[in-house]
């Protein structure tokens, strides 16, 4: 039916129809958005784009609740109860009496993952070198004793090596790097958008490596949101790298594909549900130019919300409802030969900003 009132239609009525579309949609859409009640109501009548991420979000609440009575592997809210301890702990001046909010349950969240076994060993060594840490600097109270003496009655020896201990340290201590700006920046252009590699093999190790580097970018409360779902498969990988629109043309000859995926079950309320994108973007920068290092190429590929493309991954990858594909990045050797956009980026005076800029 279009292609043939295409045919009818000439092409400058058509562009005037197109116009007046747009001119009455963007009245609606200033109209709607005027409100608060406006826009809900827009969203809940006119469009519903916003559908998923809802369910997503609301189920990502309930599993957040499970995972607290049986954690998977590990334990979202201890981790983030641990990181806020360590920010108590690195206070100048630090607090004699702090953490009473929190700390009775961070000590039924510890007593839960040893009662299950269902944590890892770093995450465990972690929370148990913290948690030794905080109640040898804080003073007393009737909440702080009653959990020093819940967590006396639970407290396991660490499997890791004990020498070195996972708590707060001084800057000065750190792992300092030799690499200076001019290096850095020479990284930065190095890691470009390559879409055409070459058919040889990633192999795995390399991928293992550039993930530990990812693995230390930040995070908000170290809850660390985020899978790195790697098909490291020249079968599998262009099947689901021709899923993400903008691939056509390059996506058969991707030998490796990286699904970002996000954990909305991290997170007990809405206001942390874009950490999710922020954390996986975080890492994945580190993942990318770490890649460079290795003498790999990557590009990272949008994922938009897009009920229909999301039905045809499930297909391949069953996700369940609360995690969410942040953005995949292909992976490989680069050909020398394959072209590469400049993608010309934004100048310094547009990117830097000012308060001024939003008083006037």
């Amino acid at each position: 039916m279009k292609a043939l009132l295409k045919k009818i239609i000439p092409i400058e009525t058509r562009i005037f129809i197109r116009k007046v579309k747009k001119s009455i949609n963007n009245q609606v859409l200033s109209m709607m958005s005027s409100s608060y009640l406006l826009s809900s109501l827009y969203y809940l009548l006119f469009n519903r784009n916003f559908r998923v991420e809802q369910k997503a979000v609301l189920t990502g609440r309930v599993v957040f609740d499970k995972r607290s009575k049986l954690p998977l592997d590990s334990s979202p809210q201890l981790r983030r109860n641990i990181h806020r301890l360590e920010k108590g702990l690195i206070m100048r001046p630090r607090r004699p009496v702090f953490a009473e909010a929190y700390i009775i349950e961070t000590i039924d969240l510890y007593s839960t993952v040893l009662t299950t076994g269902r944590i890892c060993d770093e995450e465990l060594k972690w929370a148990t070198d913290v948690l030794s840490l905080y109640f040898l600097n804080v003073e007393g109270s009737e909440t702080i004793d009653l959990a020093r003496k819940k967590y006396k009655e639970v407290q396991v020896k660490n499997k890791i090596n004990d020498n070195i201990k996972f708590v707060p340290f001084a800057r000065a201590d750190s792992v300092f790097s030799e690499l200076n700006y001019d290096e850095f920046t020479k990284l930065c252009l190095q890691r470009r958008s390559v879409r055409w590699y070459e058919p040889e093999l990633v192999p795995d190790n390399l991928i293992n490596k550039a993930l530990e580097a990812a693995r230390t970018a930040p995070s908000a409360c170290n809850r660390q949101p985020f899978e790195f779902l790697v098909l490291n498969d020249n079968q599998k990988a262009p099947t689901v790298a021709a899923m993400p629109a903008g691939t056509a043309g390059f996506s058969n000859q991707v030998p490796c594909i990286i699904v970002v995926i996000g954990d909305l079950s991290c997170y007990p309320k809405e206001a942390d549900r874009h950490v999710i994108y922020i954390d996986s973007a975080l890492a994945s920068m580190q993942f990318m130019l770490a890649l460079e290092t290795l003498g790999l190429s990557s590009c990272p590929i949008n994922w938009p919300e897009n009920e229909t493309k999301e039905k045809e991954l499930h297909k391949i990858i069953p996700l369940p409802v609360h995690k969410r594909v942040i953005m995949m990045i292909s992976v490989g050797y680069a050909k020398p030969t394959g072209m590469i956009p400049y993608s010309s980026k934004k100048p310094l005076t547009l990117l830097r900003t000012s308060l001024e800029k939003y008083k006037s």
